[in-house]
């Protein structure tokens, strides 16, 4: 053989071998490709993997999807970490709530007050309210309890920098929409009536596409922090109505403004909604 051509091959061979760790963690978890399953309806579960693939084609940043819809499911990147921002907020409502369950009692006046700010406005001041109240301690007994095992409190203990996984996001919506004895069923539809009344404003991402019959909760959160990552967008919503009982949880890092990371969320929200309601 050649020299020269040897040297080529030895070369292609050598890039071929560099193990997938040598691709940038966020490059490497856009390459990812979204997975669905329904054993009632294969041919449903396989139009939703293409949709949401073609709706996150080019987009920048990295996304993570998780699904649930009568009879199957869908994920992606579901066990990547993003920062969490205000969408933990829906986390905290519940772990309040199982508190205050044990303790055999119903919400305070001020607990109420704050929840309703909470959830509605996405206000900070509440959220830090209830989050001292229930302590670092009981936030990751809760989460113990609700099966989020991917999720962490950070080491700064501010509420907005948890770590959370688009699956255990889903666990928190199953938790709110499914009979369990972690959360009763007062305490579960006090949650959803909050995320209910989300103010106009704050209604984008997971809602958007929804048929106009369709009963929506949601639950958003953004953030740029500056520190590189660039603006962290993530948005939670629960869907019924005709039947059609379904929740996503979208996340996402890396968008280069808050209106570029909304049309993210919304590619694929619509792609879900289209083929869910078909």
């Amino acid at each position: 053989m050649h020299k020269n051509r040897a040297r080529l091959l030895t070369a292609a061979l050598a890039v071929l071998a560099l193990p997938v760790t040598a691709i940038p963690s966020s490059a490497q978890a856009q390459l990812a490709a979204p997975s669905c399953s329904s054993s009632a309806n294969p041919a449903l579960a396989q139009k939703l993997a293409a949709d949401i693939a073609t709706a996150l084609k080019g987009r920048q940043g990295t996304a993570a999807v998780s699904l649930r819809y009568p009879g199957g499911s869908c994920a992606l990147n579901a066990s990547r970490q993003f920062q969490s921002a205000s969408v933990i907020k829906v986390t905290i409502l519940a772990a309040v709530l199982k508190k205050a369950q044990d303790a055999g009692r119903t919400l305070t006046a001020q607990e109420k007050q704050w929840a309703t700010a909470m959830i509605t406005k996405s206000d900070n001041d509440s959220a830090t309210a209830l989050w001292d109240s229930v302590t670092a301690a009981g936030m990751k007994k809760f989460m113990a309890l609700a099966g989020m095992r991917g999720t962490t409190i950070d080491s700064s203990g501010w509420w907005g920098k948890t770590h959370i996984t688009a699956a255990d996001q889903m666990a928190m919506l199953t938790l709110l929409t499914t009979s369990n004895t972690v959360l009763n069923a007062t305490s579960r539809a006090y949650v959803l009536d909050l995320m209910g009344k989300v103010v106009a404003g704050q209604r984008w991402g997971t809602p958007v596409g929804a048929p106009s019959a369709t009963t929506v909760r949601v639950k958003n959160g953004w953030v740029d922090r500056g520190d590189g990552v660039g603006w962290r967008i993530n948005s939670l919503g629960v869907f019924s109505g005709k039947g059609k009982d379904y929740q996503i949880a979208v996340l996402t890092e890396g968008n280069s403004s808050e209106v570029y990371g909304h049309t993210t969320i919304e590619g694929v929200a619509k792609a879900i909604h289209k083929h869910v309601n078909s």
